[in-house]
């Protein structure tokens, strides 16, 4: 069921690792990065909600949400095969835009078919086998490229500057993205509505734009434990969104000590970059065999407000790393938080939300992730260069406060008996 997410991360994996130095590479300055990085919370913003809601309205051979992810595959592989051969920035850029939508129209029915699979008491464990996917596919996207350079000896690079080692990753990464699907949509078959007529009644009755009003519904509607999850989710992508953007080339300039990214140890402070983020992604699939448990114990809020915490303070380290080694240690911080954030919050919103609307729930609740990497796209640029000085470190330090700042707002989502409805699978 969940395997598909494998590839997803995997795509995203090598967009988020690799994507700033190929726009350096390609001539933009640092604090044009932010800007170039819209593509990304835009359409995650517009796409999400949009096909969360018609895939509620949907019901094919394939079943409902199947179609969207496999077709989501197929898109997201085929930009990843163009992504590195981009011969300017404006291209790089619109591929991006291309790139993310894809993969927005798989990952959001992907959050709605675990839900609609399992009950209650399974949910928490279907969503964390999502972590450990996700961290997976994660650790294999980061960790290629420096495999591909160090282990292999693939040096040299494409007309456009490009590293053939980043090239090659993404075209395995487009097989990996596509197959990974392949086998969830093969293998894993929806249940059809339980008045299957009735429910084709509906979907002829319904208008073009109907979907527009169920989002605007559920906008309208939200129970509370969503609404306070919002200010979690907005914090903690805003946090990770500034990691994200920055911390390949901060590490580069702080640790590596390259300024010029036709440097060679610009490359190798990115590439380094990647180890680190396959490290957070190893101890995210290690992390999450135990939060089912946990969560059983202590509560999901309680949990993932801990987990919070450690990211937050792995991510704050890293202003005081003075060798490549220390950024490891950080990163395990972060890799318990990536477990957490990946589980726990869709954990504790699943069992709020009405099962027939579960699609379009699960795409406004993306507004709240969506909304604050918007925001830093549109705003960091001055910060960066008038505020902070140029230097990416001090925004990957914003964003371990960040992730404090959502660790606090967690322990106001629910109250510690809920605990008591959790059942370690």
């Amino acid at each position: 069921m969940n395997f598909g997410f494998l590839g997803i991360q995997f795509g995203w994996g090598l967009q988020m690792a690799n994507m700033s130095a190929i726009y350096e590479k390609l001539g933009a300055q640092p604090d044009e990065i932010p800007l170039l990085w819209l593509a990304a919370p835009m359409t995650g913003l517009i796409v999400q909600p949009i096909i969360g809601a018609l895939s509620d309205r949907t019901w094919t051979r394939l079943g409902r949400r199947r179609p969207y992810f496999l077709t989501g595959a197929i898109l997201a592989s085929l930009a990843l095969l163009a992504m590195p051969h981009s011969p300017a920035l404006w291209a790089a850029a619109t591929l991006l835009w291309i790139l993310d939508s894809s993969i927005n129209i798989s990952m959001e029915p992907f959050r709605a078919f675990v839900a609609d699979r399992l009950d209650d008491e399974q949910r928490p464990l279907g969503f964390v086998m999502q972590s450990f996917f996700i961290g997976v596919g994660a650790t294999l996207a980061n960790v290629l490229p420096y495999v591909l350079r160090e282990w292999l000896a693939v040096t040299g690079r494409a007309a456009n500057g490009v590293p053939l080692a980043t090239l090659y990753a993404f075209q395995l990464g487009a097989a990996v993205f596509l197959g990974a699907v392949l086998v969830t949509v093969l293998t894993t078959p929806e249940d059809p509505p339980a008045d299957l007529e009735a429910f084709r009644r509906e979907q002829a009755k319904a208008g073009f734009f109907d979907w527009i009003k169920d989002i605007g519904t559920a906008l309208t509607s939200m129970p509370t434990v969503m609404t306070r999850l919002a200010v979690v989710q907005v914090l903690t992508w805003l946090g990770l969104f500034c990691m994200w953007l920055f911390f390949g080339p901060a590490i580069a300039r702080s640790v590596f000590g390259a300024t010029d990214p036709a440097a060679p140890a610009y490359d190798e402070g990115i590439n380094w970059g990647g180890i680190c983020f396959a490290t957070y992604s190893v101890v995210c699939f290690i992390v999450a065999f135990a939060l089912p448990r946990l969560a059983a114990r202590y509560g999901c809020g309680m949990v993932h407000a801990a987990s919070l915490t450690c990211g937050g303070l792995g991510l704050l380290s890293t202003g005081l790393a003075t060798n490549r080694y220390w950024l490891l240690v950080a990163m395990v911080g972060v890799g318990i938080a990536w477990a957490s954030i990946l589980a726990m919050p869709y954990a504790m919103l699943a069992r709020a939300l009405p099962a027939h609307r579960m699609g379009v729930f699960m795409g406004v609740f993306n507004f709240f992730i969506v909304l604050p990497e918007i925001a830093a796209a549109l705003t960091f640029q001055p910060l960066v260069k008038y505020v902070l000085g140029g230097n990416p470190l001090y925004v990957v330090l914003l964003g371990g406060t960040s992730l404090l700042a959502a660790a606090a707002a967690t322990l106001l989502v629910e109250r510690p008996t809920v605990a008591a409805s959790y059942h370690p699978a």
